[in-house]
């Protein structure tokens, strides 16, 4: 990199931070209600974001003046494959009672968000979290983020080796820093003074040194068979080859990446490449190669451009597997044939392999909070209690119970509908297969609604599917306030991604596999307008469909053009 380029201020934040302290300790004890922008920075890489509640302004300011925000934190676990115990779930849900807004969210990449933490709780909030055995360390920053992997657990030697891997990797790619510790899991008050600088680069962090990763760098392990964590979304995806029951090695897929800025022509979604293969053996290496490449030539200038999809886009593949053998220590052989070919969203009662049941609970989005309508997060404290099962988490926010005896399948879903949540089979397709980002008001990126938008949305074309006789068909539906793409629209098979107030781009023709970009079919679409346009779209895939041809395929067949031609009539003749 050359010594005139002029590095974002981002980079010098990290540099000058003393890995990741910055005056993070001394702030979190003063009587401000919210950190400097340099501290902002930083906390990311600690699990948490600061935040300030767009709903709640008018109040702020009326005790503050105009410039007034309403101040609070959002703290994320990382917690690789999703699988956690019900001791922890049933903490995170307390602290969310506790501490946050009353809810609890599940995250697109199998983590916990709790929402709503003030400043004063912050420290408390984290020590808690560290307290049941789980870390917000990492969950956020420039560092490798929560390791996403298959959730399904069945008692087979390659669901269990994957997930033993995605912790491996989890594990090694951890942050070394003790900034973590000492800022958050001890006493400020009395030993604040004990806090001291760490020394050289190297040995403190021998992977990301002094400022870490140009952005952020994200993980998933799926199989052929069951792409659901969406293996081409990531920046290093790892694609288990299976032979005779036996996980003997990964297609390493790597560039993969959600975000984009309309504005900036340069940035655009990615979907990963196939660059190698890898043994188990040799995947922590190899993963740690690619990092280092990231790491070393990946763009400090410009955040804009800095995953690792550009990097790849600049210099080809072929030269980036070529530096990231240099890193390796020696030549990797070309990916296997395979390729995705199913997902498995685990949603309803499945046999585990042992005798034992798990059943998939879909979840609306993530989030798990109680209301006049469903008592959901009081049902899973019951639950958790009477059955204590193993709990995963979804790629797709929603939730696992595992470890069911057969015998308590239907005091299960007794304690379920006691509480009104509905059961799977009383699920529409099109509300399984939809995914939101949280957006509005408390993501400082969000441009419109998502999470608060897109149920009313999916009750309207609910009722339009119907009425078209295709309430059977799956499809993947997901929303994002901001086209940073948090919930995965750009490989979807409909995405609607915020493009100003209550309005959206709609794209069309990805697929449920993942292996597809979607196209924008129609841009500035007025949310109250989404439906109507989407139904004129499926009227037109009942109309010409090609045999069992799904609805991404079908799109991506006829091409945005036509459809848009074909619609407009369509329309016009409703009228």
């Amino acid at each position: 990199m050359s010594e005139t380029k002029k590095l974002s201020p981002v980079e010098g934040i990290k540099e000058s931070s003393d890995f990741l302290r910055g005056s993070v300790a001394q702030e979190l004890v003063d009587e401000n209600d919210h950190f400097n922008k340099d501290n902002m920075q930083l906390l990311k890489f600690h699990g948490t974001y600061q935040q300030d509640d767009r709903d709640a302004r008018g109040a702020a300011r009326a005790k503050g003046g105009k410039s007034a925000k309403a101040y609070m934190f959002m703290v994320r676990t990382r917690i690789p494959g999703g699988k956690l115990t019900s001791d922890q779930l049933l903490a995170e849900i307390d602290l969310c009672d506790e501490i946050g807004n009353t809810t609890l969210r599940i995250t697109s990449r199998q983590g916990l968000q709790l929402h709503g933490v003030v400043k004063e709780n912050l420290q408390r909030c984290i020590q808690r979290i560290n307290e049941i055995q789980l870390s917000t360390l990492a969950a956020c920053g420039d560092v490798e983020r929560n390791v996403m992997c298959s959730p399904a657990p069945y008692k087979t030697p390659v669901y269990l080796e994957a997930q033993e891997m995605a912790e491996r990797l989890a594990d090694h790619l951890a942050p070394r820093t003790r900034a973590y510790h000492e800022i958050w899991l001890k006493d400020l008050e009395t030993e604040e003074k004990e806090l001291v600088a760490s020394g050289g680069g190297e040995e403190v962090e021998p992977l990301y040194g002094p400022t870490y990763l140009p952005r952020k760098f994200k993980t998933g392990i799926g199989f052929t068979f069951d792409n659901y964590v969406d293996i081409y979304t990531h920046d290093l995806g790892l694609l288990a080859i299976v032979r005779d029951d036996k996980i003997v090695g990964y297609n390493v897929i790597v560039g993969g990446g959600q975000g984009t800025t309309p504005s900036a022509e340069k940035t655009f979604p990615a979907l990963g490449k196939p660059m190698c293969f890898a043994t188990p053996e040799q995947v922590v290496d190899v993963a740690t190669a690619v990092i280092k490449v990231q790491r070393d030539f990946g763009n400090r200038e410009d955040r804009k451009v800095a995953r690792l999809k550009y990097l790849i886009h600049d210099w080809g593949l072929e030269k980036f597997k070529a530096k990231v053998e240099e890193y390796y220590g020696g030549p990797l052989p070309p990916p296997e044939a395979e390729d995705v070919h199913a997902v498995n969203d685990c949603v309803g009662w499945h046999e585990q392999g042992d005798g034992k049941w798990f059943y998939g609970l879909n979840i609306e989005n993530g989030r798990i909070k109680d209301d006049e309508q469903m008592q959901l997060k009081s049902a899973l404290r019951e639950v958790c209690r009477r059955f204590w099962p193993g709990i995963k988490l979804t790629p797709h926010q929603s939730l696992l119970f595992t470890d069911i005896a057969g015998e308590d399948k239907a005091e299960l879903e007794a304690i379920l509908k006691k509480h009104g949540v509905k059961l799977s089979e009383e699920i529409s397709n099109v509300r399984r297969w939809s995914m939101a980002c949280v957006a509005w008001p408390t993501c400082g990126l969000s441009i419109t609604e998502s999470e608060r938008a897109l149920p009313g949305m999916i009750d309207q074309l609910e009722t339009e599917l119907a009425r078209l006789g295709l309430s059977s068909e799956q499809f993947t539906v997901r929303m994002t306030g901001c086209p940073n793409g948090c919930a995965r629209p750009y490989n979807s098979d409909v995405g609607l991604v915020g493009r100003a107030k209550d309005k959206y781009t709609v794209f069309l023709g990805g697929r449920l596999l993942g292996d597809r970009l979607n196209t924008i079919y129609k841009d500035h679409v007025p949310a109250d307008e989404v439906t109507a346009e989407l139904a004129a779209v499926f009227a037109y895939f009942k109309q010409d469909r090609a045999g069992g041809e799904s609805f991404g395929d079908f799109c991506h067949r006829k091409g945005m053009d036509d459809i848009r031609s074909w619609t407009e009539e369509y329309q016009q003749a409703e009228v």
